[in-house]
């Protein structure tokens, strides 16, 4: 995707300071993070999924913040945007430290890239896809390969969690990660707020007299500010995967951080085995796991009804395009860190796979598109769900063949 090309369809993000980011090329073929105000195929989808949930009246009663001045404690750090939220908080405390890794690198040496469509895990109802690796997982594998000591907990009691979030705030003078629910996020548009208890974001100050908070969130334009009743409420948001005030933060570091050549060897190969080398009874994850979505595909309209296939269809493009960035946006991404990594290891050859990721990221842009088509009753007789898992067919054959040619590459080098 060009820079150009970076969609701004604004709608539901108009008056907020939430706002979606994506790696793209510019004019010298360098990866540059762009602000997008949105893309039409994903709004298709949010509004489909709007007319679904039976919570218009509480909905209703949802106000968009926009975040005041703040003014208080604070500790000595920026906000940096980008395009995953655990990326971004993870970048922004390492930041802190000194040691200043773009969200790339940290994506790829935590080899986050990845897939998996699992029927018997739900998410809002429908099985879950997702296109990176599990939440909670890149911070603790990027700190443990450059040699950073962590600390995080959960907890039982609500109090129990906000005074200890003081204490490190506060006392020890550390930021602090913290996983929230967007539900009740006061400062996004009440049409993104849904049941996903996954983002994060990096508190760095408080306010003792008007017990509000200062908080560094990497899908937004600016610095927050957010009340304790609203934080503490965020931070044990029900839904599937329970929270219990989950947060997270970095001890120490080493005086010295480890030659990121072996490292980034070593990262990229375990990408490549999560993606075609994992046990072949795991059908469900990998590329493996976008044919067993293909194939699953097929079936819906007859299993499931029009209208089944339709929601199913839905919700994967949601997790496609929508939630925590999206399989073409984590593509983007990793496309972004292997020219980095070339760039920084001298590994030139790492530059060839940037512009192979990438163009699969366009087709699973282009998937996402064709399937909106569907999904809004706008296409001719061509799209149809065999058409479309035709499409995903062929790119889960290109991702099989890209991960086995990066491995091999990889480890010749």
């Amino acid at each position: 995707m060009k820079v150009e090309e970076v969609p701004q369809d604004l709608k539901y993000y108009k008056g907020s300071v939430v706002r979606d980011a994506n790696y793209a090329l510019d004019e010298e073929n360098h990866f540059q993070l762009v602000q997008s105000d949105g893309w039409a195929p994903k709004n298709d989808a949010l509004d489909l999924v709007l007319e679904e949930y039976n919570d218009k009246e509480v909905r209703s009663k949802m106000k968009l913040q926009v975040p005041e001045a703040y003014h208080g404690f604070e500790l000595d750090l920026s906000l940096r945007p980008s395009a995953h939220c655990e990326n971004g908080t993870t970048s922004m405390l390492l930041r802190y430290y000194g040691i200043d890794l773009s969200e790339p690198m940290i994506f790829g040496l935590a080899s986050g890239l990845f897939f998996a469509h699992i029927p018997f895990v739900k998410m809002t109802g429908m099985p879950m896809t997702t296109f990176r690796s599990f939440p909670g997982v890149l911070f603790k594998r990027v700190t443990k390969q450059l040699g950073i000591e962590t600390g995080s907990s959960r907890f039982l009691i609500k109090d129990h969690a906000m005074q200890q979030l003081d204490k490190l705030l506060l006392e020890e003078k550390r930021p602090v990660g913290v996983v929230v629910g967007i539900y009740y996020l006061p400062y996004y548009p009440p049409e993104y707020r849904f049941p996903f208890n996954g983002h994060n974001i990096c508190v760095i100050g408080k306010n003792d007299q008007t017990n509000e908070y200062s908080v560094l969130d990497p899908n937004t334009t600016q610095k927050i500010t957010i009340s304790y009743d609203d934080l503490r409420k965020v931070r044990f948001s029900p839904g599937t995967y329970p929270l219990m005030g989950q947060m997270y933060w970095i001890k120490s570091v080493p005086e010295k951080i480890p030659d990121l050549k072996p490292i980034v060897l070593k990262a990229i190969h375990k990408t490549c085995w999560l993606m075609v080398k994992e046990p072949s009874w795991v059908i469900f994850a990998g590329t493996r796991g976008i044919d067993y979505l293909s194939n699953r595909m097929r079936k819906w309209e007859k299993k499931k009804g029009a209208h089944g296939a339709q929601m199913n269809l839905v919700h994967v493009i949601r997790m496609l395009e929508e939630v925590g960035t999206g399989g073409a946006g984590y593509r983007f991404i990793y496309s972004a860190f292997l020219q980095e990594a070339a760039e920084k290891t001298g590994l030139t050859v790492l530059n060839d796979y940037s512009m192979r990721l990438s163009e699969i990221g366009d087709q699973w842009r282009d998937f996402a598109f064709k399937a909106s088509r569907v999904y809004k009753k706008r296409s001719n007789e061509t799209y149809t769900y065999d058409y479309l898992a035709d499409l995903l067919h062929a790119i889960g054959e290109k991702e099989k063949q890209f991960f086995i040619d990066l491995d091999n590459e990889v480890q010749n080098l």
